[in-house]
Order: structure tokens, then sequence, then C-alpha cells
């Protein structure tokens, strides 16, 4: 994947709206992909994304000059997350619903590696805690490092380790059942 200009998020803090339209046009597949493995709901995941991007808008002036802008898009994103998973628990205590139906329509990652193990995939991350499934998620699949990621979650590093590397033992260790 193509880097990002440096220079766009530094043009759209100082009110180009184009650079706006270029960040959201490169960033949303990513965000997208990341809300959708943190939440399990295509229709949480776009609010995710969409309010995350709304208030990388408004937060713009805060934006520091200095600063990297994968790590503060995804510290938004990962914040807007977590409180649309909470909220989501919250109402699922109050409502218990039935099996819902799964997309038919696979992913193209998931054309390659078969739907069937992209499901258990997926079936495994959400049974991880929360923290640990943020910090796999953001280094695994949005390709983060360990700083980038510290400085979206507010952890540090030897704890940030620590939970991908549970994040994958649990991964490993339950895939190796479903290939026996």
């Amino acid at each position: 994947m193509n880097e990002i200009d440096p220079a766009v998020p530094l043009r759209a803090r100082a009110g180009d709206e184009k650079a706006f339209i270029e960040i959201v046009e490169y960033y949303y597949p990513r965000c997208l992909r990341f809300a959708r493995n943190m939440l399990g709901s295509d229709q949480d995941a776009e609010e995710a994304v969409q309010d995350a991007f709304v208030r990388v808008f408004d937060s713009f002036p805060r934006f520091r000059e200095d600063a990297r802008f994968d790590p503060w898009l995804f510290r938004i994103l990962a914040n807007r997350c977590r409180t649309i998973h909470a909220r989501s628990r919250r109402h699922q205590s109050l409502i218990e619903y039935g099996d819902l139906p799964v997309s038919a329509a696979a992913a193209p990652e998931e054309e390659e590696f078969g739907a069937d193990w992209a499901e258990e995939v997926r079936v495994i991350l959400e049974t991880l805690p929360v923290e640990q499934k943020e910090a796999f998620l953001l280094r695994h699949v949005e390709d983060l490092s360990y700083e980038d990621i510290a400085a979206v979650t507010g952890v540090g590093l030897s704890a940030l380790r620590m939970r991908v590397k549970r994040a994958c033992d649990t991964l490993r260790a339950r895939l190796t059942k479903v290939e026996k």
C-alpha cells in the first residue's frame, strides 16, 4: 500500500478540503476493516468510521504538526469502536437475539484463504478480550508499529507486546484444533 504524503494531513489541518478528502479516500478502507474486525458488524463499523472522520475533521486544530497521523487517526477510531462496543453490549444485555445470518459475500482476502477459515478466525477473535483483539488487529492487520500502537492505546510497549503474544497464542491454539 502506498503511503500518504505526510504533508496532506498538515494541509487538511490548515483547512484544505481537498486534502481532507484525500485522507478519507486513502484511510477509509483501512479504518473500515479495523472497525469491522473490532465490532463484528458492518453497520456499527460504518458508524464508527464515519464518526471518527467527523471527529478528525473537528479535531484537526489540535493535531500537532510534529505528530504522526496514523496513530492519531487510529486512536480516534479505536475510541469510537470502544464506545460503540460498550453501547452494543449494554443493548445486547437488554435484548436477546437469535442467530443472525452471516453475509454470504466473502471479502477478497477471504477468497484467498477460504471463507470457512476466515470465519473461524473471526469467531476466535470475537472471544478474545477487547484489549488483546485491538492490539492484535493494529499490529497484524493494520501493520502499525508497537510505538504507534502505544500512541493509539496509551498502553506501554511491554504490555502491548504481551497482549499481541497472548492473542497470537490463543489464535494458534484454537486454529490448530480446527485443522485436526
